[in-house]
């Protein structure tokens, strides 16, 4: 390595992803997330992150979905962060844990309403009968809550990657791309610079 790289990953996505606010027209968030069933079948979907710390990427979602399903028989992961407008991405893959019943309700506590009653109404990746299944189910759920506060639903949880590799990718000219990757060493990282 040239030293260009900091020593800790996390400091250098924030530096990204901060100018990644700045830049992007809409959803810097947005990340791919790459699960696998227990038979080894790759999926893949855009998620949005909600937190991200030395502890690892944080999203939401039903549990009973497919990469809720996914990630019950097979609890690892991998993320993509795609910045058109700065030309870069960031790849994370790691193991996977759920964050704590209390981070879960704290999060869902701050949604918006319309949100927590579709994370009741929906039976998320599940075949529906009619196309008037779910606005049956979110009148069904606006209903029964009234104006009270709503509960987290039990199949409803929050996912962490907890990364064992980062790596910072940027464009460069004829394709000779920039690719630094930190690989989890101990307590520690070790930072490596890859061919594009």
């Amino acid at each position: 390595m040239d030293g260009s790289a900091p020593p800790d990953p996390l400091k250098l996505f924030h530096t990204w992803f901060a100018e990644a606010k700045s830049k992007e027209s809409t959803l810097p968030e947005a990340m791919t997330l790459a699960t696998a069933n227990a038979d080894g079948v790759p999926d893949a979907r855009m998620v949005l992150l909600k937190d991200a710390d030395s502890s690892g990427f944080v999203f939401y979602t039903n549990s009973d979905s497919a990469k809720g399903q996914d990630l019950a028989a097979n609890p690892h992961a991998a993320l993509v962060f795609h910045w058109k407008a700065l030309k870069r991405q960031v790849r994370v893959k790691g193991g996977v844990e759920t964050v704590s019943p209390a981070d879960a309700d704290a999060y869902f506590a701050s949604r918006a309403r319309g949100a927590q009653i579709g994370a009741w109404a929906s039976d998320q990746s599940r075949e529906m009968d009619s196309a008037y299944d779910l606005e049956k189910a979110v009148a069904r759920f606006t209903a029964k809550f009234g104006i009270g506060e709503i509960p987290r639903p039990p199949h409803w949880n929050g996912y962490r990657i907890v990364p064992e590799a980062i790596e910072f990718w940027e464009e460069r000219l004829f394709r000779l791309h920039k690719r630094e990757t930190y690989r989890r060493d101990g307590d520690g990282w070790r930072i490596a610079r890859l061919y594009p």
